[in-house]
């Protein structure tokens, strides 16, 4: 009788604590060489902000008050990301369809879009 073939695949993985909550997560070595691509969080806040600005041109909402009210957040934090639907077409091409990741935070990155369009690239990604 033939004895069956065993093949034997090694993945190397750590059980470590991220949020509280254990995760299987590939050994650090490893992870700092993975291409992480985009933070999600971005592009969730950039969703947002254009659904937010469709709501609003549409006129399904008067004013950001009512809107942070349907959405249950503070006022000062919609206008604060609404800001981001108005980011120059350069950087929210390199931002949501290239995946570049930007060097400033979210935060920062709603006052950015206050500055002039020729501006904006140089700050985000410099």
């Amino acid at each position: 009788m033939p004895q069956p073939e065993t093949l034997r695949i090694h993945i190397p993985l750590e059980l470590r604590r991220r949020g509280g909550r254990p995760r299987i997560l590939p050994p650090k070595h490893v992870e700092a060489a993975m291409d992480r691509g985009q933070d999600p969080h971005l592009l969730r806040a950039i969703g947002r902000a254009w659904g937010w600005r469709q709501r609003l041109e549409r006129g399904d909402v008067t004013t950001l008050a009512d809107l942070a009210v349907e959405v249950g957040l503070s006022d000062r934090y919609v206008s604060r990301l609404l800001r981001l639907a108005w980011l120059a077409p350069e950087v929210l091409e390199r931002l949501v369809v290239h995946r570049e990741p930007s060097t400033i935070s979210i935060y920062d990155l709603c006052f950015v879009a206050s500055l002039p369009w020729d501006e904006q690239p140089g700050r985000v990604f410099d």
